[in-house]
């Protein structure tokens, strides 16, 4: 089959500073391409890819550690069209310039607050509308580079009637300007006299389109098997990495580890599953060849068929085998993927280092296909696990829309 060509995504990160120079926190950005200066789009879009890509590709940890990430939101993420799919233990909400005020935006930001996401207003900007958000908002960001400065004490004033606000001077490119914050007393800093954004970048397998509709439309029954579910998302090894990545975020600072897909899915929540699969919709990146996923299906199916014979959990080598196959298609190692998802210490020291019989069994997989299996036959596990494979990646082909079956040119 040959080693797929890997598409990269990127992050854009902007630190935010405190008046000490400590950084507090990160406002993400999207970029298209790894020599991006600027987004050049504040589109849904944009922002369903910054949270795409954020969350699932890199892992939010990845991208920010444990510091708060201002995220920019359109229109439809603010009035709830589009769902959000994180909680709001880490994100800061940043309602653009460009969203104009009204009822129905002010519904949508007061159900927000009140779930405790954080909001911030960019480019605040007094006599567009935005001034009637300030009871809901944690910050304010003022533009000192191409603001009006003529108003920005009165500015100043009316946000400070307002105690949980803190201010964000941003656009700082000149000591001038810094000195302008610290006399107005802002409390956090942005702009290129400080720091310019870094842009990350990751090679990423997309999960196919099809998957991710059919995974959404079944959701959207509220009854539906946990264990149909879990089935379509193991169908596709990228979907599969995803939900692991997200369960990363979920589980910070939760006791328990996963070793199965069902586990991520169980400890995710079908509600938030629906709308990460809603917004990789939204964000409609370029289906992955499924073809070129086949020999990563089909040794996590062998892993899971194997694991009797060593005494291992079927579920939990099927992870091993997955995040083993993925690893090498992304040119990482297995232990640096291990560091990204929630693993029990079983299955990360499996693949971190080959131990235990998560270990064994991933030995025994790795020895037959290198033609070296030489104690038992492992031939009828693994045209099963080649059927299995087969038949998973071709059933939603057989049914995907006439609209998609021919990938455009």
């Amino acid at each position: 089959m040959g080693i797929p060509v890997l598409d990269a995504v990127h992050v854009g990160r902007q630190p935010i500073f405190d008046a000490q120079g400590a950084v507090v926190a990160y406002e993400l950005l999207f970029r298209g391409r790894m020599d991006d200066v600027a987004s050049g789009r504040q589109d849904t879009y944009a922002t369903s890819a910054v949270m795409v890509n954020a969350f699932t590709e890199f892992g939010i940890a990845e991208v920010a550690g444990n510091r708060p990430c201002f995220i920019n939101l359109t229109r439809e993420f603010v009035t709830g069209r589009l769902p959000l799919p994180f909680g709001p233990e880490q994100v800061v909400l940043e309602v653009l310039e460009t969203v104009d005020v009204d009822d129905e935006v002010i519904a949508g930001l007061t159900a927000l607050a009140e779930a405790g996401y954080k909001i911030a207003l960019d480019d605040f900007v007094w006599g567009s509308g935005h001034e009637r958000l300030l009871g809901l908002a944690s910050y304010v960001k003022l533009d000192l580079l191409d603001g009006d400065l003529s108003r920005l004490g009165d500015i100043v004033a009316a946000c400070r009637e307002h105690p949980g606000i803190q201010l964000v001077a941003e656009r700082l490119e000149t000591a001038d300007q810094v000195a302008i914050a610290d006399h107005f007393g802002m409390e956090l800093r942005q702009g290129y006299a400080l720091s310019r954004p870094q842009v990350l970048s990751t090679p990423s397998l997309s999960p196919s389109r099809m998957r991710r509709l059919e995974l959404v439309a079944a959701l959207m029954s509220p009854d539906v098997p946990l264990d149909k579910i879990t089935a379509i998302i193991v169908s596709d090894p990228a979907l599969a990495l995803r939900v692991l990545r997200v369960s990363n975020s979920v589980a910070a600072g939760v006791v328990s580890r996963i070793s199965s897909v069902r586990q991520a899915v169980m400890l995710v929540g079908l509600t938030r599953i629906r709308r990460w699969a809603t917004l990789m919709v939204v964000d409609d990146v370029a289906e992955a060849p499924e073809e070129q996923l086949l020999t990563v299906l089909t040794q996590a199916r062998l892993c899971e068929n194997l694991a009797p014979r060593f005494g291992a959990d079927p579920g939990a080598a099927f992870v091993a085998g997955l995040v083993a196959g993925m690893a090498g298609l992304m040119a990482l190692t297995p232990s640096a993927m291990t560091d990204q998802l929630p693993l029990t210490v079983e299955v990360s020291d499996a693949l971190a280092y080959g131990t235990g019989r998560l270990g064994e069994v991933l030995r025994a997989v790795r020895a037959y296909e290198d033609g070296e299996w030489g104690s038992g036959d492992l031939a009828g596990l693994s045209l099963d696990a080649m059927r299995w494979s087969t038949r998973t990646l071709t059933a939603a082909h057989r049914f995907k829309p006439p609209s998609t079956r021919r990938r455009p040119a």
